[in-house]
């Protein structure tokens, strides 16, 4: 009987990069439960801050809701986090404000449109090139200073829209040359904007008590007020009494189109692009670690990073504006039980289900009740915890949240994510490249150990360990360090022992430092002996003929026993030594009735 073999990798390969496939393989009724009732949950959040966020960046308010379902669809199919929801977000709208906030009017929504194109292309980039890990070298104080500074710069863009002032300005102005013109030169307090406004915030308040006294943890509390904002202005005829309203919103799902770009606009919003792009990165990046961290789920930064480069790139062929991970949606997934990346392709549906429904009646909504739940939601960003904590932590930390928010509204926001990140790599950078020095003793007893300030050395034989990444990045710190060992080199020293164990990654630079220090200690007489050699670094000094030069009888391999290559090479070291000093290490298996032993 013949048997018939069955070749599951292709399926292994499209679970691996579908992870909302792979989640169906486990798949429940009470998952699926458990999913609608939090997509659901995010919908009636999703939509009223989609809108928000739109109108953040001078966008109609229809492209907020077409990424809020594309986008999050998209990015809920590929997600490695079972709870993250993808879609426009208040960081990623003001960055993009300040990207194309010099287009006018008329073409902003094309730019948007490039610019998801080019953020979703940049990000696709860093996770084909497996740059997803390079993430972790980027303090999380950027976000803490990019949060701050961003909050500042939402409040006072929404100051306009609030007191119902008319904006002043040229799109080439700064940000905070237009503020002080429309607050200025904007005309009088429009009072029926102003209290439509302040209470919307007031009501938002009020139902949050009442959520956390009732325990209503899934009540829609931005909803609930936009509906009834919208209803009050409807019923008592305010958009007639000079309160500015949404506008028309088609009741139609995303087409898709072709996005407009050409290399004008490239080689203009390029560095833009690349801002806003490491910034989405950083914000699901630290939002999936969040949610991971409590649910104790195991990620691959790198298929993140994937999910949110389609999202991004997919939605520019479907009119979305740039987005990320949200912390707000992502968080109430997370609460009301979402299982798997099912629940925001449900709430994808439920908020394109909303837009057909409700779309004629999303005209009156009045844009001071969205300004006032911006506003909540900005102070809401700002954890003064957070601040104070990495503020103190380090003055190097306290230097990257002070730096990146004070450019976020002095300079630009996609400026200050680039210093930020500039400024960690600053941090990053040296320390990968500081290689340690250590200097080991032999007791009389047999103990290995660090040689500590009353040690007396042994004459005749040295022993150092080198640790840290070998590579061109530390060649002045191991170049200090193998100065340091020809220093301490005496007239009566004999044979020099370099413990590598620790020694990881080595380039053409390490090696090539730590070839012609040794051909300087032969010169001098002396034997050199490496041990702890791992396999990587034996295949990299044989190609560099190094290996040859030492002769494999001084090089001892890494061993997986008691006895390790370290006590292997002392022992060698002390045949070759002429005549032991009383400090010598034994040449012999045991030392007055003791194993040599390592004591580190």
């Amino acid at each position: 009987m013949q048997t018939t073999v069955v070749d599951h990798r292709p399926q292994r390969w499209l679970y691996r990069r579908i992870p909302a496939l792979d989640s169906l393989r486990r798949y429940d009724p009470s998952a699926a439960r458990a999913d609608l009732i939090a997509g659901f949950s995010v919908a009636a959040v999703a939509v009223p801050q989609a809108m928000a966020y739109a109108m953040i960046a001078g966008l109609p308010a229809e492209y907020g809701l077409y990424t809020a379902i594309v986008m999050t669809a998209v990015g809920a199919l590929l997600d490695s986090s079972r709870q993250l929801i993808n879609g426009p977000t208040n960081a990623i709208s003001i960055a993009l404000l300040s990207a194309i906030g010099a287009v006018p009017a008329e073409h902003r929504v094309e730019a948007a449109i490039a610019m998801a194109l080019l953020v979703g292309a940049i990000q696709l980039g860093i996770s084909l090139l497996r740059l997803g890990d390079l993430t972790r070298y980027i303090s999380h104080s950027v976000i803490v200073g990019f949060t701050a500074g961003a909050s500042l710069l939402l409040v006072l863009d929404q100051v306009k829209n609030l007191f119902g002032l008319t904006a002043v300005g040229g799109a080439h102005d700064h940000f905070l040359w237009r503020f002080w013109l429309t607050m200025t030169r904007g005309g009088a307090v429009h009072v029926p904007t102003l209290l439509v406004g302040v209470a919307s915030i007031a009501l938002v308040l009020a139902l949050r008590g009442l959520k956390r006294r009732l325990g209503w943890r899934l009540l829609p509390e931005f909803l609930l007020v936009v509906v009834v904002a919208a209803a009050a202005t409807a019923w008592l005829g305010l958009d007639a009494q000079g309160v500015k309203v949404v506008g028309d919103i088609p009741a139609s799902l995303p087409a898709p189109g072709l996005p407009v770009l050409d290399y004008g606009f490239v080689h203009d919003m390029a560095s833009s692009a690349l801002a806003i792009a490491l910034l989405g990165l950083l914000e699901a990046i630290s939002m999936a670690k969040a949610i991971a961290a409590v649910t104790g789920q195991k990620l691959d930064m790198n298929q993140q990073c994937l999910s949110e480069g389609f999202a991004n790139f997919i939605g520019a062929f479907f009119h979305c504006m740039p987005g990320s991970g949200s912390l707000t949606r992502s968080a109430i997934n997370q609460q009301a039980g979402g299982q798997t990346q099912w629940s925001g392709v449900v709430s994808a549906l439920a908020v394109a289900v909303i837009m057909v429904l409700c779309a004629p009646y999303a005209r009156f909504i009045p844009r001071s009740a969205l300004a006032g739940l911006l506003m909540l939601t900005a102070y809401r960003m700002v954890s003064f915890h957070e601040i104070r904590y990495h503020v103190r932590a380090s003055r190097f930390d306290a230097a990257i949240v002070v730096a990146t928010a004070v450019a976020a509204f002095a300079i630009s926001i996609e400026f200050c994510v680039l210093i930020g990140v500039f400024m960690s790599f600053l941090l990053a950078v040296p320390r990968t490249g500081n290689m340690l020095l250590t200097e080991f003793v032999v007791t009389p007893d047999g103990g290995i150990h660090e040689r500590l300030p009353d040690d007396a050395p042994c004459g005749h034989i040295q022993i150092y360990g080198l640790e840290g990444e070998m590579y061109f990045g530390a060649g002045v710190s191991l170049e200090q360090h193998l100065e340091t060992i020809e220093q301490r080199v005496r007239p009566e020293t004999q044979v020099v022992v370099l413990r590598m164990k620790r020694a990881r990654n080595p380039d053409a630079v390490g090696m090539a430092l730590l070839e012609k220090t040794i051909d300087r200690l032969v010169a001098r007489g002396l034997r050199v002996i490496l041990c702890g050699v791992k396999d990587g670094m034996l295949v990299c000094m044989r190609k560099c003929g190094l290996a040859d030069k030492v002769g494999m009888d001084h090089v001892f391999l890494e061993q997986p026993v008691r006895k390790t290559s370290t006590l292997l090479a002392i022992r060698h070291a002390a045949e070759l030594v002429a005549e032991p000093c009383p400090l010598c290490p034994p040449r012999q298996e045991t030392v007055r009735g003791r194993k040599l032993y390592f004591a580190l």
